[in-house]
C-alpha cells in the first residue's frame, strides 16, 4: 500500500538553481519495430537553424516553477497531484504514477478526471528511447447511427448528442489506464496499490473545495436532473458547498472491484451492466456488449520539427497531435522572436496560422480505422509553405475567405491533462476527459461512474459545428464501433536526442492552441516554464470567425488586432497546460493558474 501523502510542493524561489538551461532534446525519427514505437536515431535529421538554449531567467522573474532533482507531476488537482509524487518516491515509475494520478483525479476532479470517459496517453521509454501513443477513446455504440443526432427536419438536435443517454459512448479510461500499466509500469506496484489512494479518498471523503468547489453551483441544474447523481452530490435540495465532505462509496466499491479483479470487472458483468442500464434508461443504446467489446488501440504518434527542436504529440482520431504540427511548421517561416511577444504582429500571425489548420481539421480528420486521413500531407513542411504564403502580415482574413488546403499530393470544459516525469527519464502526457463538466452528469445506479458525453465530437451532419464550434465532415460521422474526433493534444519535445517538454491541456477546440502557445513562449520567446504556461493566451479556430483574446493583453495591442481586422472577444480563459521540462539535472513543473487547486510538485 502507498504510504502518507503529505507532501510538500517543491519550493522554487531560490534563484541559485538554473531553471532553464535547455537540456538538450530531440525527437524520436522514423519508426523502427513495431508500429506503434518510435525510436530516436543515432543522429538528428537534418533541421532549421536552432536557436540558443532557452536563457536562465534571471532571480527577478516573476513568475517561477516547482523544481525537483528526481520526479515530477503537473496535474489540475493537488491532492492527485501528490499521489503521483509518493508513487515515485516508492520506486514507481512515470508510467505507474500517471495511473495512480488518473484514478485519484476521478474522485477529486469529477469534472474532468473520470472512469465513465476516455483519452490519449503518450509514454516515452527513456531505456528504449522510443515513444508510445496509447488510444482509449470512447467508442459508438454498436447500435449508432449516422443520423442518430439529426431532428425529423434534418438539422441536428444538440440537446441528444450533449444531454441524454445518446450522448454517451463507451467509456475506455478503466481498459487504458490499466494497458498502460501492464504493458509499461515499473511491475514494482501492482495495479490494486495504484488504485487504492483513489478508493481511500472516494471512501472517507474529500473537502469541498477549490475547483470543486467553484463548478458544483454551475452544473447544479444539470447534476439535479438524474436521481443517482443527486444522492451523491447534493446535500438536500442543494449541491454540496464549500467547506463539505464529498463522499462517493459507490465509486470507491467500484475501484475496489478493479483493483481486486483487474480491469475486466469494469467491461463485464454488474459494473458493465449497471452503466448499459443506466444508458438505456436516459434514451442511449449502450449494451453490455459493447463495453465487453472494448479495447484499447496503440497507435504511431505523429511527429514534426521546429526551430531545431523535435514534436512528438497524439496522431488520430485525435486532431491534435496533425494541426499542433502543422500550425509550427507555418509559423517556422516567421521570426516571432522579432516580433516580441504579446505583441500585436506576432499575435496577428498566431491566429493567422491558426485558421488553415481548423480548416483542414474540418475536412480531413476522422478515424484512422475508418478513414484515410492525409497524415503525411498535413504535416509537410512543402504544404505548410503554400499555408504560410497567403498571410498577409498587415491583414486579417475572413473565414469565408479560407478553405482547406489540398495535402493530398504529399502523401506517400471539460477535460484535464497531466504530465509526469520520473528519474530515469520516463514520461507521460495523458489528456483524458467526459467531453462536458460533468458528462451529461447523469451517475449510473450503484457504481459511481459520471458517463460522458462524447458523442457530441462526432459530425451530427456535414458542415455542422458541434458544442465546441468545431465543423465537421463525413470523415467524423456516426458509426457504430467508431471513435469520435478529438482535439486532445498530449504532446513531449525533444532536442538533441533528450527529453525537453511534457505538455498538454484541456480546453476542447482551444486545447491545440494552448498546447502551440506554451512551445511557442518556451522556444521563441524564451520564457521559463512557468511564465510559458502563466501568459495570455489568443484562439482562433477557423468558424466563428472570433478572436478569442485571454485578459492581460494591453488595450493598445487589442486596438492593433482590431485594426489588422481580427473580430476580437476578450475574456475567455483556455485551458490547463500543467507542464514538466527536463532540464540539466533538476525537473521544472508548472500548473496552470487558470484553474484552481492546480499542482506541480516532485522530489
Amino acid at each position: 500500500m502507498l504510504g502518507p501523502l503529505t507532501l510538500r510542493p517543491a519550493q522554487a524561489a531560490l534563484a541559485v538553481l538554473p531553471l532553464l538551461a535547455a537540456a538538450p532534446a530531440a525527437p524520436p525519427a522514423a519508426a523502427q519495430g513495431p508500429a506503434v514505437l518510435e525510436r530516436a536515431p543515432a543522429a538528428a535529421e537534418k533541421q532549421p537553424a536552432a536557436r540558443d538554449p532557452v536563457p536562465i531567467p534571471s532571480q527577478e522573474a516573476r513568475i517561477l516553477p516547482a523544481l525537483a532533482a528526481r520526479g515530477m507531476v503537473a496535474s489540475q488537482e493537488a491532492r492527485a497531484t501528490r499521489i503521483g509524487v509518493a508513487v515515485l518516491k516508492q520506486g514507481g515509475n512515470a508510467v505507474d504514477a500517471a495511473v495512480a494520478v488518473g484514478f485519484a483525479l476521478a474522485v477529486t476532479l469529477p469534472q474532468a478526471g473520470n472512469l465513465g470517459g476516455g483519452g490519449f496517453m503518450l509514454v516515452h521509454l527513456a531505456d528504449r528511447n522510443e515513444t508510445v501513443a496509447i488510444d482509449y477513446r470512447e467508442t459508438a455504440p454498436q447500435a449508432a447511427t449516422a443520423d442518430m443526432f439529426l431532428k425529423a427536419d434534418g438539422e441536428p438536435d444538440r440537446d441528444a448528442s450533449t444531454k441524454g443517454g445518446k450522448a454517451v459512448g463507451v467509456p475506455g479510461t478503466v481498459r487504458g489506464l490499466a494497458e498502460a500499466h501492464r504493458l509499461y509500469g515499473s511491475g514494482k506496484l501492482s495495479l490494486a496499490e495504484l488504485i487504492a489512494p483513489a478508493e481511500r479518498l472516494a471512501r472517507e471523503g474529500i473537502g469541498v473545495e477549490g475547483g470543486l468547489a467553484d463548478s458544483l453551483p454551475q452544473v447544479a441544474g444539470l447534476l439535479g436532473r438524474w436521481p443517482s447523481t443527486r444522492a451523491v452530490f447534493f446535500n438536500g435540495d442543494r449541491v454540496r458547498g464549500r467547506g463539505e465532505t464529498l463522499v462517493q462509496t459507490d465509486l470507491a466499491d467500484t475501484l475496489r472491484t478493479i483493483a481486486e479483479q483487474g480491469p475486466d470487472a469494469f467491461y463485464r458483468g454488474p459494473i458493465a451492466e449497471r452503466i448499459a442500464a443506466a444508458v438505456t434508461a436516459a434514451g442511449g443504446v449502450m449494451t453490455p456488449e459493447d463495453l465487453a467489446g472494448y479495447a484499447v488501440e496503440l497507435r504511431k504518434p505523429v511527429r514534426g520539427s521546429y526551430r531545431g527542436y523535435d514534436i512528438v504529440s497524439m496522431p488520430p482520431p485525435s486532431s491534435g497531435g496533425i494541426h499542433l504540427i502543422q500550425i509550427l511548421n507555418i509559423l517556422e517561416g516567421f521570426d516571432l522572436a522579432g516580433m516580441g511577444a504579446g505583441s500585436a504582429a506576432s499575435l496577428h500571425v498566431l491566429a493567422e496560422a491558426m485558421k488553415p489548420a481548423y480548416a483542414d481539421r474540418a475536412t480531413y480528420l476522422g478515424d484512422p480505422d475508418r478513414v484515410k486521413v492525409p497524415v503525411t500531407g498535413l504535416l509537410s513542411k512543402a504544404y505548410a509553405a503554400t499555408l504560410r504564403a497567403a498571410i498577409d502580415p498587415q491583414r486579417a482574413r475572413p473565414a469565408d475567405a479560407i478553405r482547406a488546403g489540398d495535402p493530398l499530393p504529399y502523401e506517400s470544459d471539460q477535460t484535464t491533462h497531466f504530465s509526469v516525469v520520473d528519474a530515469a527519464g520516463n514520461a507521460v502526457a495523458n489528456t483524458y476527459t467526459l467531453n462536458f463538466s460533468y458528462g451529461i452528469g447523469l451517475i449510473a445506479e450503484g457504481t459511481g461512474v459520471l458517463l460522458n458525453n462524447e458523442m457530441d465530437d462526432f459530425s451530427a451532419k456535414t458542415g455542422a459545428q458541434n458544442a465546441y464550434g468545431l465543423v465537421g465532415s463525413d470523415a467524423n460521422a456516426v458509426a457504430p464501433g467508431k471513435r469520435p474526433l478529438s482535439s486532445m493534444t498530449p504532446t513531449f519535445v525533444f532536442r538533441d536526442g533528450r527529453l525537453f517538454l511534457v505538455t498538454g491541456s484541456p480546453g476542447g477546440s482551444r486545447i491545440i492552441t494552448t498546447v502551440l502557445q506554451v512551445i511557442v513562449n518556451l522556444i521563441d520567446f524564451r520564457m521559463n516554464l512557468a511564465e510559458a504556461v502563466t501568459a495570455p493566451r489568443i484562439h482562433h479556430q477557423w468558424r466563428p470567425d472570433a478572436l478569442r483574446v485571454e485578459e492581460g493583453l494591453s488595450p493598445d495591442t487589442l486596438a492593433l488586432l482590431r485594426a489588422k481586422g481580427h473580430p476580437v472577444t476578450v475574456g475567455a480563459t483556455s485551458g490547463s497546460a500543467n507542464s514538466v521540462m527536463r532540464l540539466d539535472g533538476l525537473l521544472a513543473g508548472a500548473s496552470d493558474p487558470r484553474q484552481r487547486s492546480t499542482l506541480a510538485d516532485g522530489y
